[in-house]
């Protein structure tokens, strides 16, 4: 096969052929043919002052300028798109239509200087790729770089100018933004990368395709690496729009610029194109305008490795991480209406200005306690305080060793925290560092997260009940810097490729530390913090972040929720205020979060003996010996657990119930308690206060109830409103489970419901009107971890200078400033009749004796939905089946009851899908898309 040099590799002679620009076919998908233009582009000298050459290059680009000015809007501004290898200006078709769009529907004044002007969206062809010119000569970084500014130069492109760039084109696009600070206002990628750390190899399908002998095959004579990519997508691309994204690439010859751009790939620090790389990586640290990065993390090319380099360069710059999607990201994630949604809030004249919302029904009403009055405590207070005392700090129900309860005094775990500490400093750990804590509950865990914090280093904690899948997912996406773990959790980092350095409880014998590529252990740590004579750092800051924890995932990817010293500080203050959980409280916890909050609070703690990934394996026996076990007066469980508790209760012995007799309050949380649960645990603890308390991982007390105060709302309960009489804010299905009145330190609103189930309305307490639940306390989160536009979402309407969190939770306040939740924001059920919540429904299901739990979804489009009961019987069924037409029949009564809504169909199923951390969150929306599945004729599977 004939060849032609591009620097050190062999490219087919085809790759150097010439042809000229030409306009995209017609009948594109997504492709508005107006939006295409050709621009004739002097092309300039590499030497310095850049002359300009004797050659004119001919460019395609997509420009939405012309339809703009034809709308009178004024233009903000540019956004300079650059594709990468093997795409085109195509994959950014979604941007320049939703951009257009966005302007031709802005009307008014009242909307603000964002809305009223439009942003510019230029997404070019680079040459020899895409519709534009084939140039047939080497185009290595430096040129492209100056090409890129060879056209704006002819477009007379003015400030402010916003750079977007994917794959090569990031890299392109940001040697472009440093060369012309004069009118860049800020920087936008996909995934890209600017830097390959020496550590590590290059992906091994770069590595494969830039072999000699793949090299021309795979990039120009055929489509294989075009084909490759286009494969990426996740789900895949439609038939019609790979051909789009092929149609420039149908020939060889038009295929010299792929092999081009992967021949360029800088890998040796010889490659020519290594210096102009080299040079853009380190400019980026001296930008300072606002920065997204909107990450696939399942690229199997750019992985979050990169990100992390990007987000060392540009420290300030907001990141979302798409879950589920990889290289294409721009395809398997709704990226254009999230760029548009941060140029807005971030660039655009007046961004960044507060807006402040209004609050409607008691204005005046604040939280109990002043968050101005509540003083910082560091999380290790007590742990200094309490350094000399030999009192009970911890017990550990089940320590590695098997030899029965291990108690630890407060010495003693001072002490440990103290030498952990200087030992993880010894071996690197700096303030700031991430560091993965995949450890049991019990005293290790406890000695090691004190250690963390106490040095400034941010715990990551993602808890074994989400599962190997989204343990995984969550680890790789916290990136941590270390990891400290036991056996099991070292094997699965290992086998699932975790990043971080591996630190272990326990020793192993050295072939299986190598194997685990385990550096250290806690003993080794506790050795280094004796030699060194404990002599610990400075403390981190209140407003350091000391914290990642992760959600449930019960209603998507768990998220990482980020929290500061001071936040975590305010946890600790709201549990004394709200349950006096303080100096000398013996704490039972049956959920870890709140066993580690006990060395914080200066109260005794245990974690009861149980598989914590599985909360109903809990028994009474267990929970009498933990609360005997350190005179426990609190005891914190979940209501899986608290069910089998109650299950388990006949095994309980005389000793059992004298121990289970000294509780003064218990407490449980996580998904909604009912009634006659909370009962059967209080006559089990007949001393106790019972309550169960309303909060998630962002914010975890913000409001609460007794066993007395649900009674008390019960006749409240049955006061839903129908279809038929809703006054505006109210939807169908109201009523719910009562979680009481916000805590000391927490402030509850409403933000009602549109027609459409979206939270559009003002901040409110007015009584009876259903919408999102908002809340503002001193200890609700900082903000989301690499989540950009999930974060802002949840911050949506906050009040100035206050932090608010749009909890996804749907319920209304009543008359007494109690609040009802009704179900979560992603299950509402949007009918031809309006807005159902589920809660209220599926209350009146569980009430037909022949039904132990139910749940009821939506199934069809949003706007026509029909509402579907699936139920768990008290007679398990042993296999999914429409309802007996005496139980549908009965069923369908209770919900329609004075005039709640019909019911299209009734399914049985063995048992409901739950989440893996509480064993009772139900995802309806899984469940909604499985009955529709079911209903249309598809298989009868369990859900």
């Amino acid at each position: 096969m004939t060849s032609v040099s591009r620097g050190s590799r062999r490219l087919p002679r085809a790759a150097a052929l010439r042809a000229p620009a030409t306009l995209p076919p017609t009948g594109l998908p997504g492709l508005v043919p107006e939006f295409s233009r050709l621009v004739e582009v002097p092309e300039t000298s590499l030497a310095p002052g850049g002359s300009t050459l004797a050659l004119t290059r001919t460019w395609h680009l997509l420009d939405n300028g012309p339809e703009l000015l034809s709308h009178g809007r004024p233009i903000l501004g540019t956004v300079l798109c650059v594709h990468g290898n093997p795409t085109w200006s195509y994959l950014w078709r979604d941007l320049v239509a939703q951009a257009t769009d966005a302007a031709a529907s802005a009307v008014g004044a009242a909307a603000g200087p964002a809305a009223r002007g439009a942003w510019r969206v230029i997404a070019v062809d680079q040459l020899d790729m895409g519709f534009s010119e084939r140039t047939g000569i080497a185009r290595p970084l430096a040129r492209r770089v100056r090409d890129l500014a060879d056209l704006t130069d002819a477009l007379g492109l003015e400030g402010p100018v916003v750079t977007f760039g994917h794959d090569w084109g990031g890299s392109i696009s940001l040697g472009w933004a440093v060369d012309h600070p004069e009118l860049l206002a800020g920087v936008m990628l996909l995934n890209t990368a600017v830097h390959q750390p020496a550590e590590f190899a290059v992906p091994a399908p770069l590595r494969l395709a830039l072999r000699r002998s793949v090299l021309g095959t795979a990039t120009v004579a055929t489509p294989a690496f075009l084909a490759t990519t286009l494969a990426l997508a996740h789900p895949s691309l439609g038939a019609d729009v790979k051909a789009a994204y092929a149609a420039p690439y149908r020939s060889a010859a038009r295929r010299g610029g792929i092999g081009a751009f992967v021949a360029d790939i800088p890998v040796a620090l010889t490659h020519e194109s290594r210096p102009e790389l080299d040079r853009i990586a380190e400019a980026l640290r001296n930008l300072t305008v606002p920065a997204l990065m909107l990450w696939g993390p399942r690229d199997p090319i750019f992985s979050d490795r990169y990100l992390d380099d990007l987000v060392d360069r540009l420290p300030h710059a907001d990141v979302h991480r798409f879950e589920g999607s990889g290289h294409l990201v721009m395809e398997d994630s709704p990226y254009a209406p999230m760029a548009l949604g941060w140029l807005a809030a971030r660039v655009s004249p007046g961004a960044g200005a507060a807006v402040d919302a209004v609050v409607t029904g008691s204005a005046a009403s604040a939280a109990a306690i002043d968050p101005a009055t509540i003083a910082y405590r560091p999380l290790w207070h007590f742990l200094d305080e309490l350094q000399g005392s030999d009192e009970t700090a911890l017990v550990d129900m089940n320590p590695l060793t098997g030899s029965g309860p291990r108690v630890v005094t407060w010495r003693l775990l001072s002490r440990r925290v103290r030498q952990i500490a200087v030992g993880l400093v010894s071996i690197g750990v700096k303030p700031g560092d991430r560091v993965s804590l995949l450890v049991p509950p019990g005293a290790d865990l406890t000695a090691v997260l004190y250690a963390c914090v106490r040095i400034g280093a941010i715990v990551v904690v993602a808890d074994a009940g989400l599962g190997l899948r989204g343990l995984t997912r969550a680890v790789r996406g916290a990136r941590p810097d270390h990891v400290i773990g036991a056996a099991p959790g070292l094997a699965a980092a290992r086998a699932l490729g975790w990043p971080g350095q591996k630190i272990a409880t326990a020793r192993f014998p050295a072939a299986i530390a190598r194997t685990l590529g385990v550096k250290h252990t806690l003993a080794s740590l506790i050795a280094l913090g004796r030699a060194t004579g404990a002599v610990l750092p400075p403390e981190p800051a209140p407003t350091d972040v000391a914290a990642v924890l992760f959600t449930s995932g019960s209603t998507g990817p768990a998220k990482g929720v980020v929290y500061t010293h001071d936040q975590l500080s305010k946890v600790g203050y709201a549990l004394f205020a709200q349950y006096g959980v303080g100096r000398g409280t013996g704490l039972v916890a049956g959920f870890a979060p709140f066993a580690l909050l006990g060395p914080a609070l200066g109260a005794r703690s245990v974690t009861p003996d149980m598989d914590v990934t599985s909360p109903k394996t809990l028994t009474a026996t267990a929970v009498a010996a933990a609360v005997a076990a350190i005179d426990a007066t609190v005891v914190f469980l979940s209501p899986a657990a608290l069910a089998n508790v109650v299950a388990t209760a006949d095994a309980l012995t005389a000793a059992d119930h004298t121990a289970l007799a000294g509780v003064q309050s218990f407490l449980s949380a996580g998904a909604p308690v009912s009634e006659p649960l909370l009962a059967a645990a209080a006559q089990l603890m007949p001393g106790a206060t019972a309550h169960t308390p309303y909060g998630m991982t962002e914010g975890l007390l913000m409001a609460d109830i007794t066993l007395e105060g649900i009674r008390a709302a019960a006749p409240a309960s049955g006061s839903a409103t129908t279809m038929t009489d809703a006054a505006p804010g109210s939807v169908a299905g109201a009523g719910g489970v009562c979680v009481g009145t916000a805590t000391a330190t927490t402030r509850i609103r409403i933000s009602a419901l549109d027609a459409a189930g979206l939270a559009v309305g003002e901040l409110s307490e007015t009584p009876g009107v259903t919408g999102e639940i908002v809340v503002s306390a001193p200890h609700v989160k900082d903000h989301y971890d690499r989540l950009w536009s999930t974060d802002a979402a949840s911050k949506r309407g906050s009040l100035t200078g206050e932090r608010w969190h749009r909890t996804g939770d749907v319920g209304h306040l009543d008359a007494a400033g109690r609040l009802w939740v009704e179900g979560r924001m992603q299950h509402l059920i949007v009918t031809a009749d309006g807005v159902v919540t589920p809660v209220g429904p599926e209350q009146r299901v569980e009430s037909v004796a022949a039904v132990a739990r139910a749940a009821v979804v939506g199934v069809g489009p949003a706007g026509t939905q029909h509402l579907v009961a699936v139920v768990e019987t008290v007679v398990a069924a042993r296999r999914v089946a429409l309802a007996e037409p005496e139980l549908a029949d009965a069923v369908r009564a209770s919900v329609a009851a004075d005039g709640g809504p019909s019911l299209a169909a009734v399914l049985v199923v063995p048992r409901l899908p739950t989440d893996i951390r509480h064993n009772s969150k139900i995802d309806r929306s899984a469940l909604s898309r499985w009955a529709g599945g079911v209903l249309a004729g598809g298989r009868m599977r369990q859900p």
